[in-house]
């Protein structure tokens, strides 16, 4: 069958995909459109597979909060290059993903690229990508907090974003402080919200660090279990948020921090973001 500019052309409108790539779809698919299509969008599949090693750190985090302040949002979109994540497609994708994100309020990554867009699956649309660009393209992480109130910090190169749960929060000095316990999250990169949230065998592996320290600086064996339990200490305090030196005055932790702008205002949860995670 004779394939046309004019054919070449409408499939190339249809998909987005290369000149070169909707000439060899319709030739292999005898001309026909939807039969190319897949052709097409099975090579973004073929895409993704064969690039399954290649580092995909780049890309952009979007975020966002609903009107009441009591639903956040985060997704990072990741590719292989800076130069795509500036593409305007690959921002307009993710800003429909997002969208789909608010709507529908799935709780996993895996649920989201599962949901419609345009009659395709988020996944598929990403597949397609993948074959018109040739990078890896995917959803590296997705987050849906719900709470009293809810702050979202993007850091200016958008590669970076959090959410924060306030409990006791009312009044405008509190949207200030989220902003500020955010930041502190972006910066400080704290594992857990409390001493409690520290997994156990993440404990485990700093009781035997803080013992074999102990053990190295010559300290007696009866006294390597005490002498762990105060490096433990000091690793909540480096590690979990509420009992994290505040950042802009180290005087007090977090959790004092919040305390001093309203009586009984805490977090309640946070998730932070990256796209190099």
């Amino acid at each position: 069958m004779n394939i046309t500019a004019a054919d070449v052309n409408k499939l190339r409108q249809m998909t987005g995909a290369g000149m070169m790539d909707c000439k060899k779809a319709l030739t292999e698919s005898n001309g026909d459109f939807e039969a190319a299509i897949d052709i097409l969008r099975k090579k973004g599949q073929k895409v993704s597979a064969n690039r399954a090693d290649r580092a995909a750190a780049e890309g952009v985090v979007f975020v966002d909060i609903n009107e009441s302040a009591t639903e956040g949002f985060v997704v990072a979109l990741n590719c292989e290059t800076d130069f795509v994540a500036k593409n305007s497609d690959f921002i307009a994708i993710g800003k429909q993903i997002l969208s789909k994100a608010k709507a529908h309020k799935p709780t996993t990554a895996e649920a989201l690229v599962k949901i419609d867009l345009d009659g395709r699956t988020i996944e598929e649309h990403l597949s397609d990508m993948m074959g018109k660009i040739g990078e890896r393209i995917f959803v590296s992480s997705y987050a849906y907090l719900q709470g009293e109130k809810v702050v979202s910090y993007l850091h200016s190169n958008s590669k970076l974003g959090v959410l924060v749960c306030l409990k006791g929060a009312n009044g405008s000095e509190t949207e200030l402080a989220g902003k500020d316990v955010a930041m502190q999250i972006a910066a400080m990169k704290p594992i857990a919200l409390d001493k409690d949230g520290v997994d156990s065998a993440t404990i485990a592996r700093e009781i035997e660090i803080g013992k074999d320290q102990a053990r190295a600086e010559g300290k007696p064996e009866a006294m390597l279990e005490k002498i762990a339990e105060g490096k433990l200490n000091r690793f909540y305090k480096d590690n979990t948020l509420l009992n994290q030196d505040f950042v802009k005055d180290n005087k007090m932790s977090v959790r004092q921090y919040l305390d001093s702008v309203k009586k009984g205002l805490t977090v309640s949860a946070f998730t932070r973001i990256d796209v190099s995670n």
